[in-house]
């Protein structure tokens, strides 16, 4: 097995991530540092960041975990913030190895996935798979026809370089919107609605494809059901062992 995938099965850290920590030099094969490409046998011993996390053959132990966590302002979803904020691994506090899917912003609420399989994290991260997350937001203004229609029609991030993609977009009431998004660029929402002159006061991720944040409060978390999962799994179009 590729080591990467190694890391991403037992829950350290995505597979983008494994591989930006193997070319750092962070992880160890039966003490030696390895290279991007390096596999793991069944009786190899693998250390990250100086720490045993597990051998080879310990991956078919794992037992798989997704969990729906409706994030708090104020968390990061990352393990260093400048600020010294809590992560939120942290804040839910699983004795097992987890980490989120894709991430929310620290002044950003609502829906985060977490779990150990990296065959979830690699399909929804992938740009091109085009699955929907849905968010609810507020702005300082008042919106109009003309703005949803902006929004909704893609908008040119000059400092992405990029344009985004077409999107569902609902006015809600006089300063509130939902929107569908099928992509994952960098403050996202929020570069565009300042495109268009607002500023994000609030927002809420309420749906990542079919999963909802329906009845979970705020810094709570849930494993996700049977049905919930085969149908994600459905959808991501990868097997429900990982």
């Amino acid at each position: 097995m590729r080591l990467n995938k190694f890391l991403a099965s037992i829950g350290v850290c995505s597979r983008r991530e494994a591989d930006k920590a193997i070319e750092a030099g962070r992880v160890m094969i039966n003490g030696q540092v390895v290279e991007l490409g390096a596999t793991v046998g069944d009786e190899d011993l693998v250390s990250f960041d100086g720490r045993y996390i597990g051998m080879g053959k310990d991956v078919e132990k794992i037992k798989p975990i997704i969990i729906a966590f409706n994030k708090p302002e104020g968390l990061v979803c990352t393990t260093s913030d400048n600020d010294g904020a809590m992560n939120v691994v942290d804040y839910i506090g699983m004795n097992e190895r987890i980490y989120p899917v894709g991430r929310l912003d620290k002044d950003s609420s609502g829906l985060l996935l977490l779990t150990n399989q990296g065959s979830l994290t690699n399909s929804l991260l992938r740009a091109a798979n085009y699955h929907e997350k849905e968010y609810i937001v507020k702005v300082n203004k008042d919106i109009d026809d003309a703005f949803i229609n902006k929004m909704a029609n893609g908008i040119y991030l000059y400092e992405l370089k990029t344009k985004t993609r077409k999107c569902k977009v609902k006015k809600l009431n006089k300063n509130t919107f939902s929107i569908v998004l099928t992509q994952g660029l960098n403050r996202q929402i929020r570069r565009m609605c300042l495109a268009c002159g607002m500023k994000v006061q609030k927002l809420n991720r309420v749906r990542i494809v079919n999963i909802k944040l329906d009845g979970l409060a705020i810094g709570d978390y849930r494993n996700l059901s049977d049905e919930e999962v085969k149908k994600l799994y459905k959808e991501l179009g990868i097997r429900e062992n990982g």
